[in-house]
Parts: C-alpha cells; sequence; structure tokens
C-alpha cells in the first residue's frame, strides 16, 4: 500500500476520462485498452478518470485487465474512480431506482470493489460522484479514513458539488478536488463561487465535459453554439489550431488551475488536445468568447 499525504496532488495537463472506452462507447478489447493506455502514457498522460457506474458496471474491470496483465504499468499512472451513485442495472439488480448512498459502508465497499476491478491495492484519488441529500459529514470522514488508515486511498474529493456542500464535506475531511462540469457552454462554475473556492482553498479543479458534450462540432448548431463557433474561427485562423483546441485552451486559461476530462476515445484526439497547452489566449480573447457564449457583452 502506498502512503501519501492526503492534501497534495497533482495532476497531467489533461486528464484522460474511461467513460467512453468500454460498454457505453467504443466497446473496447483488452488488447485496444492495452494499446490505448499505452498510448496515453507516451504523451505523457497518466491520469485516468473512472468510476463505479460506467460502463454498468464493467469498464473498471476491462481496465483492471490490462493492469492484471501488465502490472507494470499501474506504477506509471495515476487512477481516480467515484462512487456514491447506485444506478439501476441487471448488474445490481437490488438497485430499484437510480439513488445516491455516501454511508461509510457503502464508501468502503464501493472502494473496495474499485480496488478488485482495477486490479491494484491502492487509488490515487476517491471522489464522491454526487451530492447525497442523505450525508453525513462526518460518517463519509470515517470512511475516508478507514480507507487512507488501511492505504487504500491516497486523496480523496468530491464531483458536481456546489460550494456549499463542499465546504460543509471539507470542514470534517481534507478535499483535494471537485470534478464538475465547465465549458463555454456551461458557465455556471465561473459564477456560482465554485472557482473562487478553488482559489481560496488551493483546490485543483477538474472539468468533465470541457467541450460541452460536443456542441462546436454540431452540424446544426443552435444560437449560442453558433456564436461560439464564429468567435473560435477567428482564434483558429490566428493560432493555426482547432476549435477544441481553442476552447481547452479557453479552460486552461483560468487561474484556478482548470484540468479537462477528455471524453475521446481516439488517441489522435488527444494528442490533439495536448496541442492547446501551447495556446496561450490574451484577456481579450478570453472575454471575447465569454461574450459569444453569454450572446451580450460583458457587464
Amino acid at each position: 500500500m502506498k502512503q501519501e499525504n492526503d492534501t497534495q496532488i497533482s495532476f497531467a495537463p489533461l486528464i484522460v476520462g474511461t467513460m467512453r472506452l468500454g460498454e457505453w462507447g467504443a466497446k473496447m478489447s483488452t488488447k485496444e485498452y492495452e494499446g490505448f493506455i499505452e498510448e496515453c502514457l507516451e504523451m505523457g498522460l497518466n491520469d485516468f478518470d473512472h468510476a463505479d457506474i460506467y460502463g454498468h458496471y464493467s469498464t473498471e474491470e476491462e481496465f483492471g485487465q490490462v493492469l492484471k496483465q501488465r502490472p507494470e504499468l499501474r506504477q506509471k499512472m495515476q487512477l481516480t474512480t467515484k462512487c456514491g451513485i447506485k444506478l439501476p442495472t441487471p448488474r445490481r439488480p437490488d438497485f430499484r431506482t437510480q439513488s445516491y448512498d455516501s454511508t461509510k459502508a457503502h464508501i468502503i465497499s464501493s472502494a473496495e470493489q474499485s480496488l478488485k476491478n482495477l486490479s491494484t491495492d491502492y487509488l490515487d484519488l476517491l471522489l464522491i460522484h454526487r451530492p447525497d441529500f442523505l450525508m453525513d459529514p462526518s460518517e463519509i470522514a470515517e470512511a475516508f479514513e478507514t480507507l487512507r488508515s488501511a492505504g487504500k486511498v491516497l486523496h480523496f474529493g468530491v464531483s458536481n458539488f456546489t460550494p456549499s456542500q463542499f465546504d460543509l464535506l471539507n470542514s470534517f475531511t481534507p478535499l483535494v478536488n471537485n470534478q464538475v462540469e465547465i465549458s463555454l457552454t456551461h458557465l455556471n462554475p465561473f459564477e456560482d463561487g465554485t472557482l473562487d473556492q478553488c482559489l481560496k482553498h488551493r483546490i485543483i479543479p477538474t472539468a468533465w465535459s470541457p467541450l460541452g458534450g460536443g456542441a462546436i462540432f454540431s452540424n446544426d448548431p443552435d444560437e449560442q453554439t453558433v456564436r461560439i463557433q464564429k468567435a473560435c474561427d477567428i482564434l483558429c485562423e490566428k493560432y493555426n489550431a482547432g476549435r477544441d483546441q481553442i476552447i481547452l485552451a479557453w479552460l486552461l486559461k483560468h487561474p484556478a488551475g482548470i484540468i479537462p476530462v477528455l471524453g475521446t476515445t481516439k488517441v489522435s484526439r488527444i494528442a490533439k488536445a495536448l496541442e492547446s497547452t501551447k495556446i496561450n489566449l490574451s484577456h481579450q480573447e478570453w472575454y471575447e468568447l465569454w461574450e459569444a457564449s453569454k450572446g451580450e457583452p460583458v457587464p
């Protein structure tokens, strides 16, 4: 088991999301998973983002088959997974309706199942996937301490928590990450205090759906997307970049240190996304994209 200071964590410039690698997307074979993992590692992208529910509770285990066959790869990567959602599926026949469970017993059992699935004896980061309206922060803190003391989880965080929910849990147990939806089409974290809180407490924000679900590539865009596409295209020409690279560079510009979680299963797109880290938009260009999203001048 690894032991590490729970209040410190670092990430690669971009995080590789696994949600679409298996049943919910590319349906990769073990050999395809292995090739995908190796190519990401070769690019210096060693952070892989999981959740127990991905692929209806199958993607972790599929990914873990690679680590079972190639255990030396584990030391080259950082693994994040999430727990707390009970998703109805034939693989979980006892879950009659989707619900949230952040009890100590569920967190510990979920983490231990993820360890088994991923063929590893420790997780680098465990997140509570969604806020549980019935969550008891003291009970969550006890679960985290149990897993930390056993060396089974090095760091803890949350996903999709509001600033007040984050503050509540963080007052009971140290959190290092809040993974939330952030993109040019979803500006809430810039305005609701989420990113302010990250800056204040030096918490690393990670962004799921950083490209707005791929809306910028739509052939039938809504008015907001049309404005964003036009603003992006001007900058694409200046920086010799694609729309996706400009939008990722826009997120990377923020001083909170937003780290996008990529959803693609294509290594070529990941390599292209990595090039966005070389683009430094000016303040004016950043606000031009903000204005395009809002459809009105900055007040």
